[in-house]
């Protein structure tokens, strides 16, 4: 029988390794040094506010992988052997695969910071984030402030946290702006308010030099590279990006860049050998995608493609349109399609802000043709599926807008700003005309 071997056990792993059952009846075993069981590491966050358990996190039974004749192990692999097709794992022990599925997701940014592996210092994408985090910031008692490095979305999810147990932020970003190489400046500088107004102390256009530690080797403190000021502190958050979980890769035959390289099958250079999710690099370019995309939804997606190839059905990844979801605070954000931070050459943006500073949008279009080419939202629900239409249909910024209101996800007793936002979309045109 046919061995599948999935090493990670994040949705892309566990996507792949519920599809193959599905379809056949191969071995499968998934390899986790990080959890026994599959879990929703997005809502990490929400157990540190106390709005759920862990154990809510998981999806499935602990019954389920038996019934579904998926075996587990928990374990760290070391190192891969391709030309025997062997596993070797940190315990000494050995795993043969047939076929191999590498999904070991990221892992936080570290750029050699003095003092950025002491005790205190964490990013919050494990379980092993989350319960560090409940020891050195259970309350504001025994942590009277804590630093967080970089201004992403993992950032802004755990400033929130923090702040749901009145525990003191301080943010260091070093971009002038919150998130603006990916926000336009209005969305941005919104975002900049919002957060000082959840008292958060931001610091902009600053970098961290390095992490202070006391004689007990404690964290005391951060100094900032432009100024030398010391931040005093007890925890540091590191949420300046991430990257590809492949250090155990490095060594072998499977070519690598800054994750594991495949083409539009999610193959590898190495035959059965695959990688998917956050740790893989598309080393042919998918329209405006990037190459690593460290997403939810295109690790479902992969899971499933790669799923269907190792089954038979050899599958090209298409991810499709673009979109994104996350939350900054109390201010929910979706974007569909492409809105860049500055319009690309001939494209144009239409951005409205609604007087409480609470709710914008922003519209991508093409200045000659008019084609609308994406959508930012915050604090107003869109759907989707009319999003994916219309970004399928090519349709005319001038349709979109006169039709938002048919995107529109609110729930019904909410207020609707269609017709403010259409207004104000007919005067700028007006104008530009």
């Amino acid at each position: 029988m046919e061995h599948i071997v999935i090493i990670g056990n994040g949705i892309s792993g566990v996507t792949a390794a519920r599809h193959i059952r599905k379809l056949s009846d191969k071995k499968i075993t998934i390899v986790s040094a990080e959890t026994d069981y599959f879990f929703s590491r997005t809502a990490l966050m929400y157990v540190f506010m106390g709005h759920m358990k862990f154990e809510h996190t998981q999806p499935y039974e602990n019954w389920f992988w038996k019934k579904n004749k998926i075996n587990l192990k928990k374990s760290f692999v070391k190192t891969i052997e391709t030309k025997s097709k062997t596993l070797h794992f940190a315990e000494g022990d050995t795993l043969q695969y047939d076929k191999l599925i590498i999904a070991t997701g990221s892992k936080p940014n570290k750029f050699g910071w003095p003092g950025q592996d002491l005790d205190g210092v964490m990013g919050m994408y494990h379980k092993q984030d989350l319960e560090n985090l409940e020891k050195y910031a259970p309350n504001n008692k025994i942590c009277k402030r804590v630093v967080i490095i970089g201004g992403g979305l993992i950032g802004i999810e755990l400033a929130e946290m923090l702040n749901s147990r009145n525990i003191p932020v301080t943010f260091l970003v070093r971009e002038d702006s919150f998130w603006n190489a990916v926000l336009p400046e209005g969305e941005s500088q919104m975002i900049n308010r919002h957060i000082k107004n959840h008292h958060i102390d931001l610091h902009l256009g600053v970098n961290l030099k390095e992490i202070l530690s006391d004689d007990n080797g404690r964290i005391k403190g951060v100094v900032i590279a432009e100024t030398g000021e010391i931040i005093d502190c007890n925890v540091v958050g590191l949420t300046a990006g991430v990257s590809p979980n492949i250090d155990f890769i490095k060594d072998s035959e499977i070519v690598t860049g800054r994750g594991v390289k495949v083409n539009r099958f999610l193959e590898t250079n190495i035959k059965d050998v695959f990688a998917i999710g956050d740790c893989a690099e598309q080393h042919e370019s998918i329209g405006q995608r990037r190459p690593i995309e460290a997403v939810w939804y295109t690790g479902r997606m992969m899971g499933e493609t790669v799923a269907l190839t190792i089954c038979g059905n050899k599958n090209e990844y298409k991810p499709g349109h673009w979109f994104n979801s996350a939350k900054f605070l109390d201010i929910e954000y979706q974007t569909y399609g492409w809105v860049f931070a500055n319009p690309k050459e001939n494209h144009r943006h239409f951005h409205w802000k609604h007087e409480d500073d609470t709710k914008c949008i922003t519209v991508e279009y093409h200045k000659e043709t008019n084609e609308f080419l994406g959508i930012n939202t915050f604090g107003i629900r869109m759907r989707h599926e009319v999003f994916d239409t219309w970004l399928t249909e090519k349709r005319d910024v001038d349709y979109v807008m006169n039709h938002l209101a048919d995107a529109n996800f609110d729930p019904e007793l909410y207020k609707q700003f269609e017709s403010e936002i259409l207004d104000a979309y007919k005067k700028e045109k007006t104008i530009l005309i």
